[in-house]
């Protein structure tokens, strides 16, 4: 049987390297359009925060790893561009211009996504970069070590916005930022977010809010960004706007997406098309806590869902119940974390919902080093479900999210939640963990 994998990056290679691990007589083949594969696009902003870092000190696993110890046909350089479902064949380019075309028996569409870039005047300027691919960090890096850089401009402030940054400060350079609406991070209670704006404050960070860019224009001194209603003087610019799907070869094809443009699939990852499946950044999920679509790419559900695909193809069809969407980002001395659904979020959805908010201590009472740590908690009225968890402070927070992620992937109440045996030592926590205390003042204001 002949597997054929289209992305050579988090789920694509997972698949690829399970399917083949399962079945060594499989056929398994995948086309990657760069020349890179198997990398840890998250670790691009700490990398770049350090000069003498090489960017493919993030590779996983090398090409050729795949292709002579696992025995993966895995051709880089491929740019798949048409799929003909019905005859079961894949056509494209090679870099140069050769054309080729590849038959499969089974098919995994794991083409990632792409960064958004606008379509406004100088984003093509020498000095302008998005940040998504390994190449996109080296270009930085290398602009970086050419170029006398002291001021940099940065469009967006999600996740990579803001972790870029903090990598660019790190390295002394000032940091300008814009985010169209008002809001600093909208899944996140107020409480917390001045929280977190104070931090960027103490480091000069220019946040400039209700700003669009309008255009990028070059000067004598470097570039000029102008926005909405304000202009500034850089040496660098990161487009950090978010992602959309790379779908539009399978959307030719006739396959099913959803309102973003990702692919559209069921529990076992099979799109609208027979013998084809999508996973990671370009196909949708359930969300645990509404059981409704959702597109949340991350990196844990990409390599989930590869393997998932892998040992349906071989055989035992695997199906994922889905996401929470949990997640954390540094920033500077700080700790971000979400999981499940926000209070607008989830009222959207249809609950009851109750927020609580509350502010404690990262350690035991009188152990030093302690700081502050918030805890929002939210729940469903009618239900007695948990809903949803936020977090941020200086520590105890990255790993902390991960308890009621599990609970929301167990659909817990939150009295049961109060009722967890969590881990006490002063070095690490009250005695109450601050999640047990958000969820206690939840589960009053429930009543």
């Amino acid at each position: 049987m002949k597997f054929l994998v289209i992305g050579g990056d988090a789920a694509g290679m997972s698949a690829a390297s399970r399917a083949k691990r399962n079945r060594p007589d499989l056929e398994v083949t995948v086309l990657e359009k760069t020349m890179d594969v198997s990398y840890s696009a998250c670790g691009m902003p700490y990398n770049i925060a350090a000069p003498d870092r090489d960017m493919d000190t993030l590779v996983v696993r090398k090409a050729d790893v795949f292709r002579e110890k696992q025995g993966i046909n895995l051709l880089t350089g491929h740019n798949a561009q048409f799929l003909d479902p019905a005859r079961r064949v894949v056509e494209g380019t090679v870099s140069g211009g050769r054309d080729f075309s590849l038959p499969y028996d089974r098919l995994l569409i794991a083409t990632g996504a792409s960064p958004v870039v606008p379509q406004v005047e100088g984003v093509d300027l020498p000095g302008v970069f998005p940040l998504k691919s390994l190449e996109d960090g080296r270009k930085i890096k290398q602009y970086l070590a050419e170029n006398t850089v002291k001021k940099a401009f940065i469009a967006g402030m999600g996740f990579i916005g803001l972790e870029m940054c903090e990598a660019l400060m790190e390295r002394g350079i000032s940091v300008d930022m814009i985010r169209r609406s008002g809001n600093f991070i909208p899944w996140l209670p107020m409480d917390m977010c001045r929280f977190v704006r104070t931090e960027a404050e103490k480091r000069s960070v220019g946040m400039h809010f209700n700003q669009g860019l309008k255009r990028i224009e070059k000067t004598e001194k470097g570039l000029k960004v102008v926005t909405t209603a304000l202009e500034f003087e850089a040496d660098l610019v990161i487009l950090a706007l978010g992602v959309t799907p790379n779908s539009d070869f399978a959307v030719k094809a006739g396959i099913e997406v959803g309102k973003h443009q990702e692919l559209s699939v069921n529990r076992a990852l099979e799109c609208s098309v027979e013998h084809v499946y999508a996973a990671g950044d370009c196909a949708d999920a359930y969300h645990v806590v509404t059981g409704e679509k959702t597109w949340i790419p991350l990196a844990l559900r990409a390599n989930r869902a590869g393997w998932a695909v892998a040992d349906t193809v071989c055989g035992t069809r695997t199906e994922l119940p889905g996401v929470a969407g949990t997640a954390v980002f540094k920033f500077f001395d700080l700790q971000v974390a979400r999981t499940g659904l926000s209070y607008d979020e989830a009222v959207a959805s249809g609950f009851e919902a109750v927020e609580e908010t509350v502010k404690t201590r990262s350690r035991a009472h009188g152990h030093p080093g302690s700081g502050d740590i918030w805890v929002q908690m939210v729940g469903d009225r009618r239900s007695g479900r948990l809903l949803g968890a936020f977090m941020a402070g200086k520590e105890g927070v990255a790993h902390r999210i991960n308890a009621p992620a599990v609970a929301l992937s167990a659909r817990m109440n939150v009295s049961d939640y109060i009722q967890s045996d969590l881990a006490y030592a002063p070095p690490f926590g009250p005695v109450w963990d601050p999640t047990l205390t958000a969820a206690i003042q939840l589960a009053k204001k429930m009543e």
